[in-house]
């Protein structure tokens, strides 16, 4: 039998959608003033709408940057047929009209991730490692988790308001070095002295971007991870499990092999920068791991919630 949402997820979802909300309103009201002021000569609409075709553009290949950075491939029926079985049955609970695609992707961290677009469609992808190291049931849980994600449409969102802060830091630094070189100054009397204080401006506002960002990624993994936990059966301790022992199996990692796979790290259920020590029984580790009490400053620069939190969220779901 399914669980019910027990926790107040309607505060998760106006959360996000505030979060969501106060990055794209502000970014459009940062880049108006900013092209409203420096793009008389070109025409605000054309420039505009070149912002807007770029942020397109990058929405709409960011599913084939994302096989190829991390070799993913379909899984073809007849391999893994219990997998796609789990698929199929968790969709169909979790009120998808359509089944996500299957995907693989050949690399030996143990990890999965969703993606996609109304163009390609939605993919869920495990990895090589996860399938090796997660037993089933905790590889079902990990599989509610992505299916949340497509559930919930936070995949779009991410990888549209990801680019906000390098748009408004790129804006920043060539409005920094167009001040120096005094090419944009409206005057010479401090025209360009002008330009390097909204320069630097514009990169630190990108910095507090960053932030929002990050905080919108955070919401969205609890959101998933409740999700997982009312569509799988005992997946709020299944997905613990499984957490810890992603976290335990990155350490085997070598450094080099996780940082080339970080480029969209935000993508995945767990941050593979992440690991922990310890070889115990899984669930004293579980119990080890919520005992620990997160930093807030190091929390604020992450792209997941800290672990010792995530788990204790899903306690909320375990009977």
């Amino acid at each position: 039998m399914l669980l019910k949402a027990k926790t107040p997820l309607i505060k998760l979802r106006f959360a996000m959608l505030g979060t969501l909300a106060a990055i794209i309103g502000l970014a459009t009201l940062v880049l108006m003033a900013i092209l409203s002021w420096f793009g008389a000569s070109l025409g605000i609409h054309v420039i505009l709408g070149i912002v807007v075709a770029f942020h397109i553009l990058q929405w709409l290949i960011a599913p084939y940057i994302i096989n190829a950075i991390y070799h993913v491939r379909p899984i073809k029926a007849h391999e893994y047929p219990w997998l796609h079985e789990a698929v199929s049955r968790i969709s169909a609970a979790s009120g998808l009209n359509t089944k996500p695609k299957l995907m693989l992707a050949e690399i030996d961290l143990p990890n999965a991730f969703a993606y996609g677009n109304p163009i390609t469609g939605n993919f869920v992808a495990v990895t090589r490692g996860l399938l090796s190291t997660l037993p089933r049931e905790e590889v079902e849980a990990v599989i509610g988790h992505e299916l949340g994600h497509i559930k919930h449409k936070d995949v779009m969102f991410m990888i549209a308001i990801s680019i906000i802060p390098a748009l408004i830091y790129y804006l920043g630094h060539v409005l920094y070095y167009s001040g120096w070189l005094g090419s944009m100054a409206r005057d010479q009397r401090g025209g360009g002295a002008l330009l390097i204080l909204i320069g630097v401006g514009l990169m630190v506002l990108s910095f507090i971007f960053n932030i929002f960002v990050f905080y919108f990624s955070r919401l969205r993994e609890y959101y998933a991870d409740s999700h997982a936990a009312t569509s799988v059966q005992n997946g709020a301790r299944n997905l613990q499990r499984g957490l810890v022992r992603i976290m335990s199996a990155s350490r085997r990692v070598r450094k080099e092999k996780i940082a080339s796979y970080t480029q969209m790290k935000v993508l995945f259920i767990a941050d593979p920068e992440v690991s922990i020590r310890g070889y115990d029984d899984i669930d004293a580790l579980v119990e080890r791991i919520k005992a620990e009490k997160p930093s807030i400053l190091m929390e604020l620069f992450s792209t997941h919630p800290h672990p010792a939190k995530r788990l204790r969220h899903l306690d909320a779901y375990i009977t």
